[in-house]
C-alpha cells in the first residue's frame, strides 16, 4: 500500500492522549476478567435490578462454571450456544466458556425457530445455555440435533431476594441441567488446565444476515482482548479522569451481539466498571433505571435507543449534561435531527462504524471532534483503505468501498472458505462491502452498502442518502429505501415509512419534501407506510426483507 492512506494521517485527529499503537498481550481473553478481581476485588462488577456481584464473587463464579464445563466433556474448540437475554447468568457464561477453551455461539433470543436451528446446525453445537422461556421451542431442536448438554436458569435466579427455581420448574430435566444449582457443586476457584492459545478462536458472531444467510465471523482470543483495550483507550482521557463511585456502563445494548460484548462485558471489566444490565430496551425501564444515579460513565448503544429517549415526554427529566460521561452509538447512522436534538441537550455523543467482521470496532469519532455525517476516524492499529471496483486506492474524498486491516479483525468465516476467500483480499484486507469516502483529517462517511445501491435509469443510487433526507421530515420517525424491479428504468425507488406516534402525512407530501432536496432520479417515486420497519437487534436496515417482499409481490400480480 503505497498511498496517503498508508501513512495512518488520521492519528492528527486522535485525543491528544489517545495512543497511536498498542502493545497487546497474547494471553487468554479471560485474563481481562481475571485482572477485573485482583485488582477491584470487592467493586460491584454487576448491578441486575439492584442485586450485586463484586469482580471477586463474578471470577469465582466463572472459574466454577468453566470447571463445571469440563467436567460436562465440554472440550477445546467445542461451539457452546449462549441462548440469553442480558442477564448476570450471560456474564458468567461468556468468560467461563472461554476460560474452559471453548468457543462462545452468540444466538440471538429473538431469533425465530428456523434461525435458531440453522445457526446451531452451522456452528456443530454441542453444548448450550438459555433460559426457561423458550425451553418449549429450544428442546425439540436439542433432541432433533442431539445437543444434549444444555444448561438451563432463570433471570429471576439473580434478582434481589429471589427464591432460586427449581430444575422442574424452569425444565431443567431429563439430563438437563439447572444453571444455580451447577454453580454450587463445583467449589475449585481456579481456572480449568486448558492450554489457550491467543490465536485460538473465542466467539462465533453471526453476521446479522442483511444481505442473505448469515455466515458465522470467528474472533480470536488476541482479537477480544484487542478489541477491549482499544474501546477503552480510545477515551481514555476520559476513562482515567472518572472517579471510582461513578464508574458504571448502561448494559442495555445486545450481549447476543459482538458489540454489547465488548462494549458492556469486556469493558466493564477492562476499567472496572459496573455494568448495570437490563434484559430489554423499555423506554420507562430505561428512564427509571437512568433514575437510580446521577451520574454514569458510558452508554454503548444504538441511534434507535436515542432516538425513544430523546422524543419521549421524559426527556425533560435529566440534565444529561451532567448523566453521560460519554456515550457511542454505532451499527446504524444517526439521523441529523436527533443529533442537533442531543446537542441541544449537551448530551456528550459520538458515533462509530464496525462490523461483527472487526469485532464491531473498526472507525470511531475522537471526543470532542465530530463532524456531522461522518462516523470517524480508523482505530487504534486499524488500516483503512478506500478502493475502486478494481482495488485501487481513490483520492480522498472520492467514494470507494472500505477495505480494512487491523487487530480486531475475523480470523475466518466458520466453516465457510468459500465465503471467507470473497471477503479477504490475497494480502489480507477485509472487504467491508460498504461504499465511503475520507476527507483530509481522515473522517470516514459512509455512503451505502455496495450491494443495497440501486441502479434507475443508468443512474447509481444510494439509498442511504434518501433515507437521510425522509429522516428530516418532522412526522417521520423511521425511513428505509429500496430499489424495486421497474421494465423500463430496470429499477425505481420505493420508500417505507414509519411515522411518530400521532403524526401524520401523505405520500404525496413526502415525495414533494424529497423532491426540493434530491436531484429528480434520487426521488421515490413510491411510498408505503409500515408501523415498523425491519432492522436487526443493532439497528442495522434489512432491505433484503422488503426486497424479497416486493419481488414476491410483483410474482403474484
Amino acid at each position: 500500500m503505497s498511498s496517503i492512506y498508508a501513512t495512518r494521517f488520521w492519528r492528527k485527529s486522535y485525543n491528544w492522549k489517545t495512543p497511536h499503537t498498542i502493545n497487546y498481550p497474547k494471553t487468554p481473553a479471560y485474563y481481562i476478567i481475571r485482572d477485573a478481581s485482583v485488582f477491584e476485588a470487592d467493586k460491584p462488577a454487576i448491578d441486575f435490578y439492584g442485586a450485586l456481584i463484586t469482580f471477586d464473587q463474578l471470577y469465582h463464579k466463572i472459574t466454577r462454571f468453566a470447571n463445571v464445563l469440563v467436567e460436562q466433556g465440554v472440550k477445546k474448540g467445542d461451539r457452546v450456544g449462549i441462548l440469553l437475554p442480558n442477564c448476570p447468568q450471560f456474564v458468567i457464561a461468556y468468560w467461563a466458556i472461554m476460560m474452559a477453551g471453548a468457543i462462545v455461539v452468540n444466538v440471538n433470543p429473538l431469533y425465530t425457530k428456523d434461525e435458531l436451528k440453522f445457526i446451531f446446525q452451522d456452528s456443530g453445537l454441542s453444548c448450550l445455555i438459555t433460559w426457561d422461556a423458550i425451553v418449549p421451542v429450544v428442546r425439540p431442536l436439542c433432541d432433533e440435533l442431539n445437543i444434549s448438554k444444555v444448561f438451563v436458569t432463570k433471570l429471576s435466579d439473580f434478582m434481589p431476594n429471589a427464591k432460586v427455581s427449581t430444575p422442574e420448574e424452569i425444565g431443567a430435566t431429563d439430563g438437563w441441567l439447572h444453571f444455580s444449582q451447577v454453580l454450587e457443586t463445583d467449589r475449585r476457584w481456579a481456572p480449568p488446565r486448558v492450554d489457550i492459545k491467543h490465536d485460538d478462536p473465542a466467539v462465533i458472531q453471526y453476521t446479522g444476515g442483511t444481505t442473505g444467510v448469515p455466515k458465522g465471523a470467528v474472533l480470536t482470543q488476541y482479537v477480544i482482548t484487542a478489541a477491549t483495550m482499544q474501546v477503552v483507550n480510545w477515551c481514555i482521557e476520559m476513562v482515567e479522569n472518572e472517579p471510582p463511585e461513578i464508574k458504571r456502563v448502561f448494559s442495555v445494548l445486545p450481549f447476543s451481539h459482538i458489540y454489547g460484548e465488548i462494549c458492556c462485558i469486556c469493558y466493564g471489566a477492562f476499567s472496572r466498571s459496573t455494568m448495570v444490565i437490563l434484559p430489554r430496551f423499555d423506554v420507562n425501564e430505561v428512564f427509571d433505571t437512568l433514575a437510580r444515579y446521577d451520574q454514569w460513565a458510558y452508554w454503548p448503544a444504538v441511534p434507535t435507543m436515542l432516538q425513544a429517549l430523546f422524543y419521549h415526554p421524559r426527556v425533560e427529566e435529566f440534565d444529561w449534561h451532567r448523566k453521560f460521561v460519554y456515550c457511542g452509538t454505532g451499527a446504524a447512522p444517526a439521523p441529523l435531527p436527533l443529533i442537533e436534538k442531543c446537542r441541544d441537550y449537551d448530551f456528550n455523543f459520538y458515533e462509530g462504524y464496525g462490523m461483527s467482521e472487526t469485532a464491531a470496532m473498526a472507525v470511531s469519532t475522537p471526543g470532542g471532534r465530530p463532524k456531522p455525517g461522518s462516523v470517524g476516524v480508523p482505530f487504534i492499529d486499524m488500516d483503512v483503505r478506500i478502493v475502486d471496483e478494481n482495488g485501487n486506492d481513490v483520492p480522498l474524498g472520492q467514494p470507494g468501498e472500505i477495505w480494512m486491516k487491523g487487530a480486531t479483525v475475523m480470523k475466518e468465516y466458520w466453516n465457510n472458505p468459500e465465503e471467507t476467500a470473497k471477503v479477504f483480499t490475497e494480502d489480507g484486507w477485509l472487504k467491508s462491502g460498504d461504499v465511503g469516502y475520507m476527507d483530509e483529517d481522515g473522517y470516514i462517511f459512509i455512503v451505502d452498502r455496495t450491494k443495497d445501491m440501486i441502479i434507475a435509469g443508468g443512474f447509481n443510487i444510494y439509498p442511504r442518502e434518501i433515507d437521510e433526507v425522509l429522516m428530516k421530515h418532522p412526522a417521520v420517525a423511521d425511513a428505509m429505501v429500496i430499489g424495486v424491479p421497474d421494465e423500463y428504468r430496470g429499477e425505481t425507488v420505493k420508500a417505507f415509512i414509519q411515522l411518530k406516534p400521532g403524526a401524520t402525512a401523505t405520500a404525496e407530501e413526502l415525495i414533494e419534501f424529497c423532491r426540493e432536496k434530491l436531484a429528480a432520479y434520487k426521488v421515490p417515486r413510491l411510498v408505503e407506510f409500515r408501523s415498523e420497519l425491519p432492522r436487526t437487534p443493532t439497528g442495522k436496515a434489512l432491505r433484503r426483507i422488503l426486497r424479497e417482499e416486493e419481488i414476491a409481490k410483483q410474482k403474484k400480480e
